[in-house]
């Protein structure tokens, strides 16, 4: 992603076009799941239907190009949670390779009270966690909002 980001042409986008592919889809919302029946293949085909239409290759290019403009904030948001003492909750797939557990418990290290909940599954999280996860967000507003 850091070479496309560098430069964007038909030899950088070639590795990030493989994350448009039927296979990589299917591996974003079954990879990290302990049991892969719970999810639907209705989810992977729906999304892979959509980002197949004629076009959409060239959308879902951008958010990759964009994440580069992501880096460069992280100290204000760092700044932001250190200094507003705003309430967070971070829900995260254990599992999840693409946005991993470090990324979740980063939270803790600027916002006081973060609470951090690392639950066995991956990327789409809630395809496989969905009742837990609920729960966890559910009591957080009801703690945080009251």
């Amino acid at each position: 992603m850091r070479e496309y980001w560098a430069g964007q042409n038909p030899q950088t986008e070639a590795g990030l076009r493989q994350a448009l592919t039927l296979e990589a889809i299917r591996w974003q919302y079954l990879h990290g799941v302990p049991d892969q029946s719970v999810v639907s293949p209705d989810t992977w085909y729906h999304d892979y239907s959509l980002v197949s239409r004629p076009g959409n290759d060239l959308v879902q290019l951008r958010p990759f190009a964009d994440y580069a403009t992501n880096l460069p904030l992280y100290p204000r948001l760092r700044a932001y949670l250190r200094d507003g003492r705003v309430p967070v909750l971070a829900v995260w797939g254990r599992n999840d390779e693409i946005f991993g557990p470090d990324g979740a418990r980063a939270f803790a290290e600027d916002a006081a009270d973060a609470e951090v909940r690392l639950l066995d599954g991956g990327h789409f999280l809630l395809e496989s966690q969905l009742h837990t996860a609920a729960g966890y967000i559910g009591g957080f507003l009801g703690r945080t909002l009251s």
